[in-house]
């Protein structure tokens, strides 16, 4: 299966930076990232900019089948909303894939069940409204009473549905049905980059953290809106899971077995998984490990 990687340099200058231990070890990630998957997957590609092709490429070296610069085009988009860039990278996809955050290893073949999947994602992620990090409320009071705002119906729909609210971690994501693929990140960019939204969500604090709103929320009433209505085309998408539960996933026993490590978070910059990544890439991939230290 064809696997993709995105990096959007502006929002990694502008913040993203600071959730590493330094520099080097998000160059560290990358190597382990893409090394990783190389063993059990391909072609490889990655959707950049032109500053991201020069760290990640003319820098680093790493070695992709191909390299898009496709994501210049988010030159006037705000940084805070870093997701825009993994999902303009959805969206150009028109055969069955997987994209790999860089902070994502697969020391093993993913299953079989998901090469087959038409919608797959690490894990689905239960809340409660307010007593979770999902608040799909801030979107809402933004945009509401903002002349010629725009909310997607499929997110009106799962709203207005209540209960068993969800969102789905998208660490890895991908599957067979990039037409349900495409119309999702359709949806999730216009919801970002529609003008009278642009004006609304400028108000919105904590935007980085508001982020898994329109990709990973919206990711969930999509799936869920389409297979409850008989008329539309995507009434049969469904979606498969790396881990069945968060629990799961955050078990390092499961995760082990699976051969899969997502570093979220604080993890980035825990000095002893630090250490251990440092270690790992020096060891396995030593010429990579010294461009990282040269970048």
């Amino acid at each position: 299966m064809r696997t993709i990687w995105s990096f959007w340099s502006a929002p990694f200058l502008a913040h993203h930076h600071q959730v590493w231990a330094s520099v080097r070890h998000h160059l560290f990630a990358w190597i382990l990232s893409v090394e990783t998957a190389r063993r059990h997957a391909g072609p490889l590609a990655l959707y950049t900019d032109d500053a991201g092709a020069r760290l990640l490429i003319d820098g680093l070296g790493l070695a992709f089948d191909e390299v898009h610069t496709s994501l210049n085009a988010l030159g006037d988009c705000d940084p805070d909303w870093w997701a825009l860039g993994k999902l303009h990278a959805y969206r150009a996809q028109t055969e069955p894939f997987l994209h790999l955050d860089s902070d994502v290893f697969l020391w093993k073949p993913l299953p079989a069940r998901l090469a087959s999947a038409p919608v797959l994602a690490q894990n689905p992620e239960f809340f409660t409204e307010g007593q979770s990090y999902y608040h799909p409320e801030v979107f809402e009071a933004a945009l509401t009473g903002n002349r010629g705002a725009w909310l997607p119906p499929e997110w009106r729909w799962y709203r207005a549905g209540g209960a068993g609210q969800r969102g789905e971690c998208c660490g890895i994501f991908g599957g067979t049905r990039t037409d349900f693929i495409g119309h999702y990140a359709d949806q999730a960019i216009r919801l970002i980059e529609h003008p009278a939204n642009r004006r609304a969500l400028r108000q919105v604090d904590d935007k980085i953290g508001h982020n898994i709103l329109f990709e990973q929320y919206l990711l969930s009433a999509c799936v869920d809106y389409h297979r409850a209505h008989h008329d539309s085309a995507f009434r049969d998408i469904a979606i498969d899971y790396v881990f069945a539960s968060l629990d799961d996933a955050f078990n390092p026993d499961v995760a082990a077995e699976v051969g899969y490590t997502h570093l979220i978070a604080d993890a980035k910059r825990n000095p002893d998984v630090a250490a251990r990544l440092e270690s790992r890439v020096r060891r396995d991939y030593p010429a990579l490990y010294d461009r990282a230290l040269v970048g």
